[in-house]
């Protein structure tokens, strides 16, 4: 008795063992997800001996009904900075651990005590040639149904985006934009509801304008990148380009907090960052990773499109995201 006691005890340590040396990531899918593999995945289990496991896409209700339930399956999570700032303040983040997350040389505007910056990234107005006559020249082409008939394609979610390009395309100056006048903006998007397509994911966003089925669309510069490198026909405009950062946050109660920390580490290192950049076409947060980079790769990240670029305002959206939501999805459903 005391043999098999023994053998159920082992079997338990070195199942114990293994999912020790096991975490899970989760992000956005498609090219986005591929690029965090090869660059941040790949080294950080040869370096540490520690499998990282992929999940997602990113879903918000799922993240917050894990850390509720008690039963969280996902370790280190790629999330919008805006919902990073309310889940801190709500509770569903561990803080970050800086003596293992190396803090220096990472860009203070996507730093916070419960989030480290995964990548900066720009909204830009992409098209696909064949299914447009003439270039758009920025976010008002958009809404002008008569010079650039199609559908219209924009990002589904109550997020920070949408809104401003239809102030920017009503005449709203940029450094008067918040607090968002929904109205004016709502009254605006209801002129092309009817040729409006929405994506959820960055994938799908490519396929919408690779395939021609939306003649225009408001995408991450990444995604319009990757069908460049694809050989895709598209076009993008970085007129009003609308600036923002994905960041990289551990729910809590991660199982595996000590590993999700040191991913964190190689995630966020000048040499992770510096390759995710130059597959991803994203600008990296860590500022000693330009100089790993090739110079003709750091022309073409967004903060080489610095001209008229719209910061996004991300305090007010984690403030004001679930009230804006309500009137969004409400509007979506009309």
């Amino acid at each position: 008795m005391k043999l098999i006691l023994t053998g159920i005890l082992a079997g338990l340590l070195a199942a114990t063992a293994a999912h020790a040396d096991e975490m899970v990531f989760t992000s956005w899918g498609g090219t986005t997800q591929e690029a965090q593999t090869k660059s941040w995945a790949a080294p950080f289990e040869a370096s540490s001996g520690i499998k990282v496991l992929q999940d997602g896409p990113t879903d918000y209700g799922k993240l917050k009904a894990m850390v509720e339930g008690g039963s969280v399956a996902w370790d280190v999570v790629d999330v919008e900075m805006d919902f990073a700032i309310k889940a801190a303040k709500d509770g569903l983040l561990e803080p970050i651990d800086f003596n293992v997350v190396p803090k220096a040389d990472l860009d203070p505007r996507f730093t916070t005590e419960h989030a480290v910056g995964s990548f900066y990234y720009s909204f830009v107005l992409a098209w696909n040639k064949g299914a447009v006559s003439g270039e758009p020249a920025g976010w008002a082409d958009m809404f002008d149904l008569t010079k650039f008939p199609g559908k219209r394609t924009f990002y589904k979610w109550s997020a920070p985006g949408v809104i401003e390009i239809a102030l920017l395309a009503d005449g709203v100056p940029a450094d008067k934009l918040y607090p968002l006048d929904l109205d004016r903006a709502f009254k605006k998007l209801d002129t092309i509801k009817s040729e409006i397509v929405w994506w959820d994911s960055g994938a799908q966003s490519q396929q919408l304008i690779a395939s021609g089925e939306a003649a225009f669309g408001q995408l991450w510069n990444g995604r319009v990148f990757a069908l460049e490198q694809d050989g895709a026909d598209v076009g993008a405009s970085w007129n009003q380009n609308m600036t923002a950062a994905d960041v990289l946050v551990i729910p809590k109660g991660s199982k595996n907090k000590a590993s999700a920390m040191k991913f964190l580490a190689t995630a966020t290192s000048p040499k992770s960052q510096a390759m995710f950049a130059e597959a991803s076409g994203y600008a990296p947060i860590n500022t000693a990773a330009k100089a790993e980079m090739p110079a003709d790769v750091v022309k073409s990240l967004p903060d080489a499109y610095v001209d008229g670029q719209i910061n996004l305002d991300m305090n007010y959206w984690a403030e004001n995201r679930d009230k804006i939501a309500e009137r969004w999805y409400a509007w979506q459903a009309k």
